[in-house]
């Protein structure tokens, strides 16, 4: 991967010649993603993202930390909070904003740590990638929560975007795919394309049947405008 959206935000950071990055999906066209939105305050972000930090509570870890907007607003508020991403250039960023515990990390590679609240924000599922991963993560996700400790995880039902047919059900493209909410997102960056990357959203209900699957509750915490979702996870 040449992690283009870490280097437009490392760009931002450092007053390098930042761009907005062209995002694509298989399901939707190219559009312009203004790259201060990953450096938003808490008061510019969506209802769905405060609600989960106004519940995040103990130590706290926040996978895919990006441009680190949720990691310094709990960091400011005293929070133990550690902050993981693969991107380096995401994680420089990061560390050049003041959080101090920021590491390059893959979240399957952590082992033998306890946290009391680990969030998964801004379609938190997509990490998953594919429906048949879901398992693979929902269980390494479960051994790293303390006895009381909870996910907090956003997503949407992409359902919204496809056509109705004549008798109002609708018509979904499946070629190559084992759920309507499987993509392949692209990202695009000053003259550059990365790596297609395989991304995951989920309905509510195959998220609360796999965590349910899985030995963890579901609790539907809050909804948004556009079929999106947030939902806390705890051990069942």
């Amino acid at each position: 991967m040449k992690d283009l959206l870490g280097k437009a935000i490392l760009d931002f950071q450092t007053n390098n010649n930042p761009q907005n990055v062209i995002t694509e999906t298989d399901i939707s066209e190219a559009e312009e993603m203004d790259i201060t939105y990953l450096f938003r305050s808490y008061k510019q972000m969506p209802k769905i993202e405060q609600k989960a930090l106004n519940l995040a509570q103990g130590k706290i870890l926040d996978v895919g930390c990006g441009a680190g907007a949720h990691s310094i607003y709990l960091q400011e508020k005293g929070f133990d909070i550690k902050a993981i991403d693969i991107s380096k250039n995401s994680v420089e960023a990061c560390k050049l904003r003041g959080i101090t515990n920021v590491h390059v990390e893959n979240i399957l590679d952590i082992k033998d740590e306890k946290y009391d609240t680990i969030l998964l924000l801004m379609n938190g599922t997509g990490i998953f990638g594919r429906l048949i991963h879901i398992t693979k993560y929902l269980q390494h996700l479960k051994s790293l929560l303390t006895p009381g400790g909870q996910i907090l995880i956003d997503s949407s039902d992409l359902i919204y975007m496809f056509d109705e047919d004549e008798d109002g059900g609708k018509w979904i493209p499946m070629e190559n795919k084992d759920y309507y909410g499987e993509l392949t997102f692209t990202v695009g960056y000053k003259g550059e394309v990365d790596e297609p990357l395989d991304w995951l959203y989920l309905d509510y209900n195959t998220l609360q049947n796999a965590a349910h699957a899985n030995g963890l509750n579901c609790d539907l915490i809050t909804e948004g405008e556009n079929c999106d979702y947030l939902a806390k996870l705890t051990l069942a």
